[in-house]
């Protein structure tokens, strides 16, 4: 399933994906992949995603 909520949040703090990359030490097609539910992020890789987007789990993750 497509990560449309973690790409808008993104975007409204006019992030590119490899500006969130770097925020989570990941490569930018990690944050590609995971926006177009191709990949599943571990936990820790989703906390990181949220810290980096002032978010929390359940507004991103979850729904």
């Amino acid at each position: 399933m497509k990560n449309l909520r973690m790409k808008a949040a993104r975007a409204g703090m006019d992030m590119s994906q490899e500006d969130l990359a770097k925020a989570c030490n990941v490569s930018r097609q990690t944050i590609s992949a995971i926006e177009k539910g191709d990949y599943n992020p571990t936990i820790n890789l989703c906390i990181a995603i949220c810290k980096a987007l002032g978010k929390t789990l359940d507004e991103l993750f979850w729904e």
